[in-house]
């Protein structure tokens, strides 16, 4: 049986012009979850919120079982965070990090952390300011591998990088979620990465739940379809989400259990995450300027 290491209950929280309404999901361990939206949709208000920057107005949070209230110490342990910018002081070494490390966090393994410094080639005598966007976002798995984290948390950490470090990066969260006991909520615009490694997908905007399921699930659920727009019924109209006109006729996502609406003259095939976020987006926005 599937347990949870992360579970989010109808968490909520208000600022002036931006409501996130009662969120709530579970991440089992073992796996994956993509949290997707578009900007300003309350993704790192989510994360804020899980990670204990932020308290939630409603609701809580529970890592293994356990609220930041309850324990904060072993909460906050407990998660790795991984951001688009590196928190590291641009004027320090490497070297000078693994000292604070050591006395910041016991369970810090400098011996683990020499490893993936070797294996990928950090200076640990350059300064940080000095090195490059994927060095810093290296420097920054390793600072958490080397630990005994068990919910890891990425927001945006992949923006910005060429492909083989983004490549080689995916491989890093399959092997840290490998042994079954750990788990990864990666927050990300670039939603081919999901393609690959997602197990789950949670997709948020305007700050409330749009939809969460298996990735699997997710993709079987909806077709995209093509074809001309004189050519479609009423019936076939209401169903179809985020109708996107071009020179050819149309595009749209349709829930697939409304396939019997489609006619020959319609194509359809199956869609990638990316366009059913941007179908779905679009629909939105179409609803909110009526």
């Amino acid at each position: 049986m599937e347990r949870d290491l992360l579970k989010v209950e109808n968490i909520s929280k208000h600022y002036h012009g931006f409501s996130l309404e009662n969120i709530g999901f579970s991440l089992p361990k073992g796996y994956i979850m993509g949290y997707v939206g578009p900007n300003g949709s309350g993704k790192t208000t989510t994360l804020n919120i899980i990670t204990g920057m932020c308290r939630s107005e409603t609701g809580q949070v529970l890592i293994d079982g356990t609220a930041c209230e309850k324990d904060p110490v072993s909460y906050k342990k407990s998660i790795g965070y991984i951001g688009d910018e590196s928190f590291f002081p641009v004027q320090m070494k490497m070297k000078e990090m693994k000292t604070i490390w050591k006395d910041f966090y016991p369970d810090f393994n400098e011996e683990e952390f020499n490893r993936m410094e070797e294996e990928w080639e950090l200076p640990e005598h350059k300064k940080i300011g000095d090195f490059s966007r994927g060095m810093k976002v290296k420097l920054m798995f390793a600072s958490v591998f080397a630990r005994k984290t068990k919910l890891l948390i990425l927001d945006e950490a992949t923006n910005g990088l060429d492909p083989v470090v983004r490549m080689d990066i995916l491989k890093l969260l399959q092997e840290y979620i490998a042994d079954g006991e750990k788990s990864v909520l990666f927050s990300t615009h670039i939603l081919s990465d999901l393609e690959q490694i997602a197990d789950y997908i949670f997709f948020i905007h305007n700050g409330k739940k749009i939809f969460y399921d298996a990735k699997d699930e997710i993709l079987e659920n909806y077709l995209l379809v093509k074809g001309d727009l004189r050519e479609i019924d009423e019936s076939l109209r209401r169903e179809l989400i985020g109708v996107e006109e071009n020179s050819f006729g149309f595009e749209a996502i349709l829930p697939s259990d409304k396939a019997g609406l489609l006619s020959g003259k319609q194509v359809f095939e199956k869609p990638q995450i990316d366009q059913i976020m941007v179908h779905y987006t679009r629909d939105i926005q179409r609803r909110d300027r009526r």
